[in-house]
Order: C-alpha cells, then sequence, then structure tokens
C-alpha cells in the first residue's frame, strides 16, 4: 500500500479531496481498507531555538475524585485517599518487595475516566443545566500520562509514543497505544528494573498514612520498620479528575494523586505528589534531575497539585534525604542552565498538537465509520504523523472486547441515549489502571527505565 504524507497545511483542504490530483475519498477508504492510498498527516517537531507563543493555561479545578479497590472495583469515594507524613531518614526501600501485589501490566484504556465523566454529566443534569452540552463543550478527554507525553514532547529525545485517536460528537478521546508484545515486555521486565520500580511505591508507603493527623497503626504481632506505612498493592488508587483549559481548548484529564497534606476539601490546594531519584554527587547527576523536573513538573501541573516531595536514595535504595518543591516555582530552577527546558514551549506544541488533531478529523467526520480510529506516532527529533487504521488495526485496538474503537460500548450508547440496564454492572467490573502511563513513572528514578 502506498502512502502519502500530507502536512498540516493541506489539511484545510480536505473539503475539496475528491478533485483531480488530490488524494482519494476516505468513505471509500472506509469501506475496503485495505485497498488504495492510505493518508498520513505531519506536524512537525517545534523548533526550541524560537521564542514560543504564549499559551494559557486554566487552573485545573476538580469535577470529583474516586478510588480503585484492591479487587479493582471503582467506586466514588476516598475510600483510596492517603494523607502525607515525613517519612524516616534511611527508610529502607526494599522493604516488604516480596509482598508487593503488582498490578498486571494492561492496556492503557479509557474506562474509569469514563465513568467518572458520566457521573459529572449526571451531575451537572441533576443540577438543573444540560449535561450533553457540557461535555460536547469538552475538546479533549484523556489521562494524565497521555498529556504528560504529549507536553513533554518538544525535550525528548530517546522515546517515541503512539496514541489511539477518537472524535466522537466534537470531543477527542486520547489513549496511549500499547501492543501485546510491549505489554508482556514489560510484564516481565528485567530484576533490576522491577526493583527499581518498587522503590518509587516503596517511598509512598513511608510517606503516607489512612488517617490525616498520625502515622500508620500496625496490628499487633507484626513487625514492620518505623513509618512503613503498609505493604504495597497497586490495584488500590485514588484519582482526581480535573477541568482545565489549554488556549480555547477545554480539556477534562484524569489521574492518580499520591496523597494529601492534612485535610481534603475538594480542591487541589493540598494534594502532594510523590517521587523518588538517586542521589546528587555532582554536576553530571544534577543535570540529569534537572532534566527530569520536566516530567515532574508537568505531571503535577496537569492536575493542579502544587507540592512535589522528592526522596533522594542511594544506588541501594536507601533515603539519604527529603525535598519539597513548589510546583510553580519548578521552571526557574532550570532557567538559563544549559540543558534548561521552557514550560511555554511545550504548551505551544500541545495546543498545536490537539488543534491538529481535531482538524485532521474533522475534516474527515463524513466519511469515517462510527468505530474509526486514527494513530498518532510521534518520533523523537522529527514529528508527529497522524493517520487513520484500516479493519486489521481497529481490531486490534478492540482485542476482542465489546467497544467502539477503543471506547467502551456502554460509553458510546450513553452519548446515543441507548444506555443498556447492564450499565451499572458494568461500572462495577474490575477496572483498567487508573492512568497507566502514570503507574510506571511513579517509580521515577535516575536509572534507565524498564522496557516499553
Amino acid at each position: 500500500m502506498s502512502s502519502r504524507k500530507r502536512a498540516i497545511s493541506e489539511v484545510e483542504d480536505a473539503a475539496e479531496s475528491d478533485k483531480p490530483g488530490r488524494r482519494p475519498a476516505l468513505d471509500h477508504l472506509a469501506e475496503d481498507s485495505t485497498a488504495g492510498e492510505s493518508q498520513t498527516y505531519e506536524l512537525s517537531y517545534p523548533p526550541k531555538s524560537k521564542t514560543a507563543a504564549a499559551v494559557p493555561f486554566q487552573q485545573p479545578s476538580t469535577l470529583l475524585t474516586f478510588s480503585y479497590t484492591p479487587e479493582r472495583v471503582l467506586e466514588f469515594t476516598d475510600s483510596a485517599l492517603r494523607y502525607y507524613v515525613d517519612p524516616p531518614l534511611r527508610a529502607e526501600l526494599k522493604y516488604g518487595y516480596e509482598r508487593w501485589i503488582k498490578r498486571p501490566e494492561e492496556k492503557g484504556r479509557l474506562d474509569g475516566l469514563l465513568k467518572a465523566v458520566l457521573k459529572y454529566r449526571s451531575r451537572v443534569d441533576a443540577g438543573g443545566a444540560d449535561g450533553a452540552a457540557w461535555l460536547r463543550d469538552i475538546a479533549v478527554v484523556s489521562w494524565r500520562g497521555v498529556m504528560t507525553k504529549i507536553l513533554t514532547a518538544p525535550y525528548e529525545d530517546r522515546d517515541g509514543w503512539e496514541l489511539n485517536v477518537m472524535l466522537v460528537d466534537g470531543t477527542l478521546y486520547l489513549e496511549e497505544h500499547t501492543s501485546n508484545e510491549k505489554l508482556v515486555e514489560k510484564e516481565y521486565m528485567e530484576p533490576r528494573h522491577r526493583l527499581f520500580s518498587y522503590f518509587g511505591y516503596s517511598f509512598e508507603s513511608y510517606c503516607t498514612s489512612s488517617h490525616p493527623d498520625r502515622r500508620e497503626v500496625h496490628a499487633e504481632g507484626r513487625s514492620h520498620p518505623f513509618g512503613w506505612g503498609g505493604d504495597v498493592d497497586t490495584n488500590v488508587q485514588w484519582c482526581a479528575v480535573v477541568k482545565t483549559k489549554l488556549g480555547d481548548q477545554r480539556l477534562v484529564i484524569g489521574g492518580e494523586v499520591d496523597c494529601v497534606r492534612e485535610r481534603f476539601k475538594g480542591s487541589t490546594d493540598t494534594l502532594v505528589e510523590l517521587k523518588t531519584s538517586m542521589t546528587i554527587r555532582g554536576p553530571q547527576d544534577e543535570a540529569k534531575f534537572e532534566k527530569k523536573l520536566l516530567k515532574f513538573y508537568f505531571q503535577s501541573f496537569l492536575l493542579g497539585v502544587p507540592e512535589i516531595v522528592v526522596g533522594f536514595r542511594t544506588p541501594q535504595g536507601q533515603i539519604s534525604t527529603t525535598q519539597s518543591f513548589k510546583t510553580i516555582q519548578i521552571p526557574r530552577m532550570v532557567r538559563g542552565k544549559p540543558h534548561a527546558w521552557d514550560p511555554s514551549i511545550c504548551l505551544d506544541w500541545g495546543h498545536r498538537f490537539l488543534q491538529f488533531l481535531k482538524s485532521t478529523l474533522a475534516s474527515q467526520t463524513n466519511a469515517l465509520r462510527e468505530r474509526s480510529v486514527w494513530r498518532a506516532r510521534f518520533s523523537p527529533g522529527s514529528g508527529v504523523t497522524l493517520s487513520p487504521l484500516d479493519d486489521s488495526g481497529v481490531a486490534e485496538v478492540e482485542a476482542g472486547e465489546d467497544r467502539v474503537g477503543f471506547l467502551p460500548k456502554w460509553y458510546v450508547d450513553e452519548l446515543k441515549g441507548r444506555a443498556k440496564p447492564s450499565q451499572d454492572t458494568a461500572a462495577n467490573r474490575p477496572a483498567p489502571a487508573a492512568d497507566p502511563a502514570d503507574s510506571v513513572d511513579t517509580s521515577a528514578s535516575s536509572q534507565p527505565p524498564a522496557p516499553g
């Protein structure tokens, strides 16, 4: 099959695509996805040497929160909420490793976030407003991990990524694409990388309690190190869903939140993100940490998390010191440094990327079928390509599940006013990870990341 790449400047001309010499109409491709010429659109890599356009970003505000139980049941409660406590110095991060209950690797489904979207839409209806109109006004629905990948792309020089993209009723839905081979690779990571991954979760245990004003109290007969908050079970998550705005595009973003300081009052001002990193021993380590701060910054910035607590550890996994960073102040820490990054470039790129997705997909709306899925591929130093998936590609995305593209069928039925009685049952089944990309990033260290 041949492929002709198109620049974003050509997208606006898509309405005239049936003229001689132009690309074939996509309604023909929809009927016979293996015939003709597949379309590939391009968005070039942003230049980092030029001053970026100032794209405003609205302070995120919380729509709702939810929890996953140890059985991976989603419930709209704060049962999984944890409170910050100061971790003990010289805490051993290897502790409890053999008892770690690790959630299996899985595709980056939006299911949990979509249940939250419908929940909030029903609240809008109950308040006398139009919930359907509220949702139509949302430009993007995505997990925080996906948005972090998008915004940090201008400074990513090693790892590419792929997203599955759908446009439904004017709203873009984005999920990270992970092949079955990649899932297996991530599930069976090297023992060394698996241990480094665990260090991040262990630090969370030392830093959190189920009580707002004291450390965890363990049952008698069990001996744990001072400050241990409980054995790690990554099935359990507390998640926040926020609304925000990038330029003129309204976003609904969901992601796991590690803990809060003192009390949670429904706003983002007490949220805390927890990270680990290698102890800084010289200029080279400092440069690595400052580069890592880009991801730390946007992960917290996107959800409105105002504070990041970093545990600096030895290579053997012992905490040497902790430091609290105000999220809003992090860009100043790297300004003027040799490897400095500029959040304005990231926001400008993210805004253009989302516009690129929406304008491309919207120009093909009448030609594409209901289950149409597009694949966005990012290559470091090059940019993004975007193309529609053929039947076999969509089937791979659906993975034999009851889905329309990658959206669960119960969600699409609800949007169409055809919700089935079994939806409540579906909403209580064990669900995919709250934010699969976050579950990898939690273990941040200066060591090489786990495969995938």
